[in-house]
């Protein structure tokens, strides 16, 4: 890839999130709502997993009530999308009981599904309250650097724009695995790392959830990457999303320092699965996301 290749840097990366998610309605109909969304540049020309998620949830949100907001998601990917064609949402309103909403949502390109996703939503409820702990230890964000301070020495054509054309902000706490450097040290599959938007949202919690499961695609699969000793650049590494899950415990701002710990439990098969848990600076654990991703890893370095 050549810098040619390579388009601008957004001026605000924040706001092209936004945009991609502020999808338009159809007047076409059939069983389902139909709605209409754009993608912005990645590397490779594929569409990134966490956008046409995050899109999807959108769209089943837009057939709910306000009251009645998203609590958890399952899907898969199916195929990969082109970032420059784009891509219909249909929602099927599976259900609709007295606390509980069910929606399907089916992304499609060109009449090939994409993405297939179901989510739940739920009207709040009461109920008896417990969370996992926030980790003991941890350094505050502003005391870390940011992505941007490894990526200076890398020598590849996009490493600029994972850093500056990014929404989020991301202050790794056992360093960053783009390239072989001194922060870098392999680990036991456990990792943390603080982000938050690079700048202020609307005051809309369900634009905060659509925020977070947009960012949960980014590193959820370092600590597979980690636990075998291989980062971003490893040449003929080969990693894909296959499937994410993702549950929202509490509301969340994503414009607000947000701490993720990070864990693989298995690897094998030319897969990795792995888990995250989510608190807030003051130790509310707000969400929880999962990922099984395809990784296949050169012998020489597995």
């Amino acid at each position: 890839m050549t810098d040619s290749q390579i388009p601008q840097i957004p001026a605000d990366p924040v706001q092209q999130m936004l945009d991609v998610l502020e999808l338009s309605s159809t007047d076409a109909r059939t069983t389902e709502d139909i709605f209409v969304g754009k993608s912005h540049w990645m590397m490779g020309g594929r569409v990134f997993g966490g956008q046409v998620m995050a899109q999807a949830a959108v769209a089943a949100q837009r057939t709910m009530e306000d009251d009645r907001p998203i609590h958890s998601l399952h899907g898969y990917f199916l195929r990969p999308g082109d970032v420059e064609k784009t891509i219909t949402f249909s929602v099927d309103r599976i259900h609709d009981g007295r606390s509980f909403a069910t929606r399907r949502t089916q992304a499609y390109q060109e009449a090939q599904p994409i993405l297939s996703m179901i989510a739940s939503f739920q009207t709040a409820d009461g109920g008896p309250e417990a969370q996992s702990p926030m980790p003991k230890g941890m350094p505050d964000p502003e005391s870390l650097p940011p992505v941007g301070e490894f990526l200076k020495g890398i020598d590849h054509p996009a490493a600029r724009h994972w850093d500056e054309g990014r929404a989020f902000d991301i202050r790794h706490v056992e360093g960053p695995i783009w390239a072989p450097n001194a922060a870098y040290k392999p680990n036991s599959g456990m990792n943390h790392m603080w982000v938050k938007a690079k700048s202020a949202l609307p005051d809309d919690d369900a634009l905060h959830q659509a925020a977070l499961l947009y960012m949960s695609d980014m590193s959820i699969l370092e600590p597979v990457l980690q636990r075998h000793g291989v980062h971003w650049l490893t040449p003929g590494l080969k990693v894909a999303s296959l499937d994410h899950a993702i549950w929202w415990h509490r509301p969340v701002r994503v414009d607000d320092w947000l701490l993720l710990r990070m864990h693989t439990t298995f690897s094998g098969g030319g897969r990795g699965l792995a888990h995250c848990r989510v608190f807030d600076r003051e130790g509310t654990h707000v969400a929880s996301f999962a990922q099984e991703g395809m990784v296949r890893i050169p012998e020489a370095s597995a």
